[in-house]
């Protein structure tokens, strides 16, 4: 597992028209949570006619049920929403009409849409704080975020006729996915329970998503048509949900609720995955180790339970051992830039010199990806200085002072960078660039 990174930022909710309350975001990260929220909304969101990978999905720690789209192609999921789902296709439900609003482009049409041209660069930068905290605890995320200066944003309150429109959009990429619907309408009756509660006690999906009865009975018409009711989600999605499910009681909740929820009676691979976790977050090193390890002889080529294994090493000063646990885990799975981020964390942590230029390389792997994460190119100008590669290193540095739209230090770096570089050079116009950037806005 890697870490369920959290991060602090303040925003400006809009609850309703010109009604807007400030509040806590806290964004979480974890390798195989974002692994399943793909799975789920790739097929969706190509039934959309959008990249899937230029849509961000983001996890929201919060306990309330909400879900919401922001500053154009990011949506956020709160983790309370997947707890309280029941299955796979809740889930997915949610996504659907979410991507409705997003192809719908209902955000850029509404007063409370997040401004600036930066707000998605601001949006990486505090993600990417929240990684280089790994290991270093909240307190490390909270002084980051907090030199930052990031402005409040106002959050979307949607009006009846979008959340119809986002419906039908919705009902329309699932059906040509060849996902049921069904999952979408047991969602909004979850909701429609709480329409005769205060608003103060309502979750906040329904007070910013309006439900009328013609939205549940559209939905319900739909349900009874559709050539895809009835039709099952493959085995592998509820399995994976029930396991994210599993992964955020024993990561967000205290050991003790965990124990209760998941009792020793209950010998599901889910529930023995919580209960690790719950002895992980107990520092209990010898138990946690040897849960995973019964994992592991039932799912050996598992990539998350051997990150999480790597993960109890490294946070315990045992970077040296965590090393080919990590090292298996993006063999098995390596596109997912967490997990090799991890990796070159724990490379370069073990004190072993040998291994740096194989850091470099992972990390290079990761920023090819995605350029957007600040803390890898602090990691990797890191690495960089310790292979002696001084002008990359402060290209990096350079890269990294600009996504956390530090201009002053972006500007010192990049032009140490450009003594260093050959005239010409891809990396020699990219110091360039940021150079031009940082001197163009104040």
């Amino acid at each position: 597992m890697t870490r369920l990174f959290t991060v602090v930022l303040a925003v400006s909710l809009a609850l309703a028209p010109g009604a807007a309350v400030s509040a806590p975001l806290r964004l979480v990260r974890d390798a195989e949570i974002e692994h399943a929220i793909r799975l789920y909304s790739t097929p969706v969101f190509e039934a959309a006619g959008l990249d899937p990978l230029a849509v961000n999905v983001y996890l929201v720690q919060d306990k309330r049920i909400n879900a919401f789209v922001a500053g154009g192609m990011n949506l956020f999921i709160n983790t309370g929403l997947i707890m309280k789902a029941d299955n796979a296709g809740e889930l997915i439900g949610v996504i659907a009409h979410e991507t409705g609003h997003i192809a719908g482009g209902h955000l850029a049409r509404t007063s409370e849409a997040l401004r600036g041209a930066r707000g998605l660069a601001l949006l990486s930068l505090i993600l990417g704080a929240a990684v280089i905290a790994a290991g270093g605890g909240e307190a490390g995320v909270g002084a980051i975020v907090g030199g930052t200066g990031v402005a409040e944003r106002s959050l979307l309150s949607y009006s009846r006729a979008q959340e119809n429109a986002a419906d039908q959009a919705g009902m329309r990429y699932l059906d040509i996915a060849g996902l049921s619907a069904e999952g979408m309408l047991s969602f909004i009756g979850k909701l429609a329970d709480q329409e005769l509660l205060s608003p103060n006690q309502q979750d906040p999906y329904l007070r910013t998503h309006p439900l009328t009865r013609d939205r549940i009975a559209a939905l319900r018409r739909h349900v009874e048509t559709s050539a895809q009711t009835g039709k099952p989600l493959p085995e592998s999605y509820d399995t994976l949900f029930d396991r994210v499910r599993a992964k955020l009681t024993g990561y967000l909740e205290p050991p003790g609720t965990t124990r209760r929820r998941y009792p020793e009676s209950d010998v599901s691979l889910p529930a023995r995955y919580a209960r690790a976790l719950a002895l992980y977050r107990e520092a209990d090193v010898a138990a946690a180790i040897a849960a995973i390890d019964a994992l592991l002889d039932d799912a050996p080529d598992d990539p998350f339970f051997l990150e999480l294994k790597g993960q109890v090493y490294f946070e315990n000063g045992d970077a040296a051992l965590a090393v080919p646990e990590y090292r298996r885990a993006v063999a098995l799975l390596p596109d997912e830039p967490l997990l090799r981020f991890g990796l070159a964390q724990a490379l370069l942590d073990s004190g072993d010199d040998a291994v740096v230029d194989e850091a470099i390389e992972t990390l290079e792997a990761v920023v090819r990806r995605d350029r957007d994460y600040p803390a890898t190119w602090r990691l990797l100008g890191l690495a960089y200085g310790r292979a002696g590669r001084d002008a990359e290193s402060a290209l990096a540095a350079a890269e990294s002072a600009f996504l956390f739209d530090r201009r002053a230090d972006a500007r010192h770096f990049a032009e140490r960078a450009l003594k260093g570089l050959e005239p010409g050079s891809p990396n020699w116009l990219h110091a360039q660039d940021i150079l031009s950037a940082t001197e163009a806005e104040p």
